[in-house]
């Protein structure tokens, strides 16, 4: 077998499995199944094909097939825009939505799991060209650097979650000290006390102040207790949709729920486990702020 097509062969497998890898179908139900599974997991395979087949024409000065790399990134911007699409339209059936940050973040994740599978590809391909051993063997520290970078921070990582107590001071709903909102409603107000949960979110540095404050990332909380514990509400109802609100003076978040389940430990571990948005980071700790002390005094 002529080692160029070897070669070819082994990255084309293991950018598959990359690709096998980070598809993963969680209690977001998405990527679909089987639907959605097929379709990402044949642009993996398209993705492998590009990233293999690069190396043997550079080996052999055809200018022309690299030019096909160039066109691949076209192709997964549309993949892109193909996930937003969808997830907007699903989002709007929602009871309690993603939002817009949190779905442009999914999308994003799709387009760039296809370059990282081209990339395991080409990696493996060009070591292939050598010995297919050693292919092999860069074939697979790849597959463990890309399981690695699968997922970025968790809430865990910049915040600690305590629970907050419901309470009532006439019509207005407070999670521990922090105003949620009004509730005309007295049979409102009985069923919140009955049925509702709340949580405080004590953000643990400068950094992680900033970027709860962003309401992309604080509606992403609220979507994931809803989606794992479920929701007791229904359309129509707005005195039980769940809300955020923030303490201006330290930055804690106060979430205000409604699930199906109401145990805290469940809630916490829900909690722990969302993403940070990479739209929702933050680095005021890394700006000149001009607090620097005047070198000439």
């Amino acid at each position: 077998m002529d080692k160029y097509l070897l070669a070819v062969i082994i990255g084309i497998v293991f950018g598959c499995l990359s690709r096998f890898v980070l598809l993963r179908t969680d209690f977001r139900q998405y990527p679909t199944y089987p639907q959605g599974r097929i379709i990402h997991l044949s642009f993996g395979f398209i993705a492998a094909f590009i990233g293999a087949v690069a190396i043997p024409a550079v080996l052999k000065s055809d200018w022309t097939a690299v030019t096909f790399l160039g066109l691949a990134a076209t192709q997964f911007r549309e993949v892109r825009k193909m996930e937003r699409d969808t997830l907007e339209k699903i989002d709007e059936q929602e009871l309690v939505k993603r939002g817009s940050p949190f779905i442009e973040g999914m999308a994003q994740a799709f387009e760039s799991r296809n370059y990282l599978v081209m990339f395991t590809a080409l990696v493996t391909t060009l070591f292939s060209v050598f010995t297919p051993w050693l292919g092999i063997l860069g074939g697979g520290v790849m597959l463990v650097i890309v399981k690695f970078k699968r997922s970025g921070k968790l809430l865990a990582d910049v915040a600690d979650i305590t629970e907050g107590e419901i309470r009532f001071e006439g019509p207005n709903l407070y999670i521990g000290d922090i105003h949620i909102k009004n509730v005309g409603l007295e049979d409102s107000r009985k069923v919140i006390k009955e049925r509702a949960a709340g949580a405080i979110i004590n953000p643990k540095n400068e950094n992680s102040i900033v970027t709860l404050s962003y309401l992309g990332q604080r509606q992403a909380m609220l979507h994931h207790v809803a989606n794992v514990l479920g929701a007791y509400i229904d359309s129509g109802e707005p005195d039980f949709i769940p809300l955020s609100k923030r303490d201006m003076e330290d930055g804690r978040i106060g979430l205000f729920l409604m699930p199906q389940e109401k145990d805290f430990n469940q809630i916490k571990k829900v909690l722990e486990n969302v993403p940070i948005l990479d739209s929702a980071i933050r680095l005021p700790s890394e700006a000149d702020k001009g607090k620097r002390k005047n070198p000439q005094k």
